[in-house]
């Protein structure tokens, strides 16, 4: 797994709390467009909530998962992704539009548009749990977001090119 994925697997929501009690978090949604792969841009975070903005580039992916101990939504702020539920069921979002995931929802999506898709992703703790049991594949196994299980591809970077 590559360096930039190991560190936001090690600090997403689990390592914190990087908020402090009391004191306002600052963030600016900026992120930088990709020809592939996919990114995360971290935006602010406490022991029990994370707000990251996603980038993947078009036809990017990932596969059948679950948050087992994690509540959290999407909006789309660019591009469209289709959505995939266990059973095949599939549901087209576009600017603006959001989908909810209760802890324990299989769902896995692509970037189906031409530009890239860019994704606020908003996450809560749900109930305890391990750390290993972050992001589960549909068999039940952990299943980390950069592995080439979960389709991970490093991101190439648009040069001067943002979501902003």
């Amino acid at each position: 797994m590559p360096d930039d994925v190991k560190l936001f697997e090690q600090r997403m929501g689990k390592k914190g709390p990087l908020g402090t009690a009391g004191q306002p978090i600052i963030f600016k949604m900026k992120a930088q467009l990709l020809n592939d792969g996919r990114s995360i841009v971290p935006l602010a975070e406490t022991k029990n909530m994370w707000s990251w903005i996603k980038v993947y580039a078009s036809g990017g992916e990932n596969t059948l998962h679950a948050h087992p101990n994690e509540d959290h939504m999407f909006v789309i702020l660019a591009g469209e992704a289709i959505f995939y539920g266990p059973n095949k069921e599939k549901t087209t979002l576009g600017r603006n539009d959001g989908i909810m995931l209760p802890a324990g929802t299989l769902y896995h999506f692509n970037a189906c548009s031409e530009e890239p898709l860019v994704l606020l992703r908003i996450g809560a703790r749900h109930g305890g749990g391990t750390e290993d049991m972050f992001r589960v594949g549909a068999d039940g196994e952990p299943l980390p977001g950069g592995s080439k299980k979960n389709k991970w591809k490093p991101p190439v970077y648009r040069e001067n090119e943002y979501y902003e």
